[in-house]
């Protein structure tokens, strides 16, 4: 089960839970990126988008690889897989308990409705 990885979850959410970071993420789809790179649209400090990629690498959602001085940042999906399974949970049980809801409310139209007039075609 999902909940056997709460630390993992855990950290996924975190990493998730910050704008920059899932737009960093957002744009890793589109391939690797420099720390530069990711930084760039924030106009944020090397430094605090190196934080920020550190939560994302720490959450294991994205790779660092060093090529000489060049820190190259690329997104590993896996985990964010573990979170939708978690999320998928709580969506089956949100549908259901909303299609109860519309069933009853459908029931209360059909009962509060009122009678159809006498020579009406059905």
């Amino acid at each position: 089960m999902v909940e056997l990885l709460a630390p993992q979850l855990d950290s996924v959410f975190h990493a998730l839970g910050d704008a920059t970071r899932r737009r960093m993420l957002r744009e890793l789809v589109n391939g690797e990126r420099t720390v530069g790179q990711l930084a760039e649209p924030f106009s944020i400090s090397l430094a605090a988008a190196s934080k920020h990629i550190k939560a994302l690498e720490s959450a294991g959602l994205i790779q660092r690889e060093v090529r000489g001085r060049t820190h190259l940042c690329r997104l590993d999906p896996g985990p964010l897989a573990t979170a939708h399974e978690w999320l998928n949970f709580y969506e089956h049980f949100w549908t259901g308990r909303l299609d109860v809801l519309d069933r009853l409310l459908r029931e209360e139209d059909a009962r509060n409705a009122p009678p159809p007039k006498q020579g009406d075609d059905q």
